[in-house]
């Protein structure tokens, strides 16, 4: 199949020259929107371009090459790409680190990468590389977002010289622009934007190698579907890390459409509060937040009155989809299901949210069926950092529950025999940096091995059945899919995590943690312990754990069905390694860190 995407918006050919070209495109419409002491500040294109041209100018008075690597490590704000723009024009690599990387963790990508600079955030970054300074030979830049403060700046930071980013700003203020323009153009689409080190929840993070002609080709194929428009006062709301692919490709998709990105204020509990404030159109998120108003929602409700509402919600909003006046049946029962539920979801996210996107993980297809009652699409995608973030995806104009939907113009999938789904297209990636032995066993004649299990329906329509590494086979030689029955678990408000076992033993079994913060209110209500690890051994509380599972089991066949369970007296984390940035559960350290508790479950 060949690639069949239109021109991108702004009529880039890389990456390198979209800011500039999205300036001369919309110079006077805001670009970025982000907090400041309170108040929402606005960043127009003409501003954002001269100020991606000034970091730029002044990383190459640094020293900086064409092809080298700088590293950005810091939180989805402003200035991250501020420095990712400015670092790609000039011709550099650019390599993110996850903001809740640890030490340890941060070395290995500035080594296996062998940056030559890298952006930090704060202090607490600047710490984290101050601690691995003398393992870094490469090594020889480092700017700070925000410079430390007398209390903050130890002897330790104080010996890394750290440039902050105004400085770096005025340094390229004395640079001519036509330097930066030559390097513009020297950028091909062959060659490399960004190495993207995927979030290891098999071993360590391997860099995938993405080029600018890849993220050029994804990003057109996304905008042949997008419904986002520069002149719709189109707004997208982001707090999802831009370490990770899924923010990347959507920043780019933003500034090449003209749209406005408004960056969250960098409290993640603060979300729910901006998204009252900032009103947005366009609403990328990972399925955690969508599970956490759906459990809300579902736990206050009379689950038959739910159903109901749902039912008749959804079938209203595929009249209105299609043009077709409302049954007169419906019509009642709508305005009161309209009335005491569907505006106050909508209410939630902003109530101008015209489509919101699920990725990273799966979504139980229950929730996007309600929220697609209630007037706010959630629309699933498919896609790995390999494909340079996304594949396939469903829209509200054409989307089936469950799937992950079509592919985007210019990819090809098909089924492997062993159930494996393979892609094509111009935005796989280019191969494993340093591993060149895995990229064989990733590519085959030019068809991504993508480890996911899939099938494609009759109208071409994408499912992703499971992963391979993660189906179990029980003793019994059955397969076994876990995150089917771990999405059914999740979605009871008291549990925040579960995690299937049962590889070669007899019948599977779980892992489950609390939702720390609906279980509070639960125990005050009723005389019970505050803290969870008193909690777990409370009878009530493993009594609804398991209800739960009752309820989850019923849709299962016998030997598909969780026969017992423990509860963690904490809740898994990145920072404990159990979960991945993307909040991915890392299956090999689960199972390995509570071997004990599972050995339990099956000792009598």
């Amino acid at each position: 199949m060949e690639a069949t995407t239109a021109p991108s918006a702004t009529a880039s050919q890389t990456i390198a020259d979209l800011i500039p070209n999205a300036a001369a495109r919309y110079p006077d419409r805001t670009a970025i929107r982000f907090k400041q002491d309170g108040e929402w500040q606005d960043v127009t294109f003409a501003e954002l371009d001269k100020t991606v041209g000034e970091v730029a100018l002044g990383l190459i008075d640094l020293g900086i090459q064409a092809g080298e690597r700088v590293c950005i490590l810091a939180n989805t704000r402003p200035e991250w790409s501020y420095a990712d723009l400015a670092a790609t024009s000039a011709g550099a690599v650019v390599v993110p680190i996850y903001q809740t990387n640890s030490p340890e963790e941060c070395h290995w990508v500035i080594s296996d990468s062998d940056a030559c600079a890298v952006v930090c955030e704060d202090a607490s970054q600047l710490a984290k590389i101050a601690a691995i300074r003398d393992q870094l030979p490469h090594l020889r830049t480092i700017v700070t977002i925000d410079a430390p403060s007398a209390e903050e700046l130890t002897p330790e930071i104080a010996a890394l010289e750290a440039i902050s980013l105004e400085d770096v700003r005025a340094r390229g203020r004395e640079r001519p622009l036509e330097e930066l323009e030559t390097r513009r153009m020297g950028v091909r689409p062959e060659d490399i934007f960004t190495f993207i080190y995927t979030s290891g929840t098999t071993g360590p993070p391997k860099g995938c190698v993405l080029t600018h002609g890849n993220y050029r080709a994804i990003v057109d194929m996304v905008e042949s579907r997008a419904s986002l428009a520069s002149d719709a006062g189109d707004v997208v709301y982001l707090y999802l890390p831009l370490a990770h692919s899924f923010a990347l490709l959507l920043q780019l998709l933003v500034f090449d459409l003209g749209v406005t990105l408004a960056y969250f204020g960098g409290d993640t509990k603060q979300i729910i509060g901006e998204l009252a404030e900032v009103k947005p159109t366009y609403l990328p998120s990972v399925p955690r937040i969508f599970e956490k108003i759906y459990t809300l929602v579902s736990a206050n409700a009379d689950p038959q009155e739910l159903a109901e509402a749902v039912r008749v919600g959804m079938q209203v909003r595929e009249h209105q989809l299609a043009g077709r006046p409302i049954p007169d049946e419906l019509q009642a029962p709508f305005e009161e299901a309209e009335e005491r539920l569907f505006k106050n979801v909508r209410a939630a996210f902003g109530g101008r949210v015209r489509e919101a996107v699920s990725g990273a993980a799966p979504i139980a297809k229950e929730i996007l069926e309600f929220f697609y009652a209630c007037g706010v699409p959630v629309m699933e995608g498919y896609g790995m950092t390999e494909t340079a973030t996304a594949a396939t995806a469903c829209s509200p104009e054409n989307h089936r529950f469950g799937s992950v939907g079509k592919p985007f113009p210019g990819v090809e999938v098909k089924i492997a025999d062993d159930g494996e789904l393979l892609i094509k297209g111009p935005n796989i990636f280019q191969g494993y940096h340093n591993r060149a032995e895995e990229t064989f066993g990733a590519i085959e004649d030019g068809w991504l091995h993508t480890g996911d299990l899939g099938r494609v329906d009759e109208d071409g329509f994408v499912y992703i059945v499971g992963r391979k590494k993660d189906i179990i086979i029980t003793a019994g030689g059955k397969n076994l899919t876990p995150a089917n029955i771990e999405n059914d678990l999740k979605q009871c408000r008291w549990i925040s995590q579960a995690v299937m076992h049962g590889d070669q033993r007899p019948y599977p079994v779980a892992l489950v943690t609390l939702d720390e913060e609906e279980i509070a209110g639960y125990a005050a209500e009723h005389g019970l312990p505050s803290d969870i690890p008193s909690l777990v051994r409370e009878p009530t509380v493993q009594a609804l754990v398991q209800e739960a599972l009752d309820r989850a089991n019923a849709k299962y066949a016998q030997v598909e069905q969780v026969k017992r369970f423990a509860i963690l007296d904490h809740d898994l984390s990145q920072e404990t390694g159990e979960l991945t940035p993307t909040l991915k559960v890392k299956r090999n350290v689960v199972n390995d860190k509570y071997a004990d508790v599972l050995d339990r479950l099956y000792a009598d």
